[in-house]
């Protein structure tokens, strides 16, 4: 089973593509979409339904795991956050593809066994469970691979509560 996580973000969204069968986990892609500061908001939106779309047809994945948004202090920013959120939700949607929402502590749990590790840890236990070369980079890229891996290690009925309804 194909998995697409996302990163949510405007200015940057991460995404892992994970292929998992029995049991094991093989990362097939990982990167990030980067819009421009300069670009106007509405650009910058299409950029990242575009480059989610892309990523969905390439990849077909059966499910798509985001990592929930966290609490932000400025407003703006997570208004423009949660509207990078959103076109990328969309592009997911309306490919019919079932999607699953983890929050940053479940998806550390999932993948290093401690809620609270920090970004170091997660992205070289991503390394050694996909068997990376290299620790994932960037952040976003590494935060999307590890809601991508939480997502195959939650498969099961018990998944269905994470499901974005």
């Amino acid at each position: 089973m194909t998995i697409l996580g996302i990163d949510p973000g405007y200015a940057i969204l991460g995404y892992g593509v994970v292929e998992a069968k029995d049991r094991k986990l093989r990362p097939l892609d990982y990167g990030v979409i980067e819009t421009s500061a300069e670009s106007p908001f509405p650009e910058r939106l299409e950029k990242l339904y575009t480059g989610t779309k892309q990523l969905l047809m390439m990849y077909k994945p059966a499910h798509v795991a985001f990592e929930e948004l966290f609490f932000y202090r400025n407003t703006t920013t997570a208004l423009q956050v949660a509207s990078g959120r959103g076109v990328a939700l969309l592009a997911a949607q309306q490919t019919g593809v079932p999607l699953y929402e983890y929050t940053p502590m479940q998806i550390k749990l999932s993948v290093t066994g401690d809620g609270h590790a920090d970004k170091k840890q997660v992205q070289r236990m991503i390394q050694m469970l996909l068997q990376l070369r290299a620790l994932p980079r960037p952040d976003d890229a590494a935060d999307a691979l590890a809601a991508a891996i939480c997502h195959a290690n939650t498969m099961s009925p018990a998944a269905e509560q994470f499901r974005i309804k």
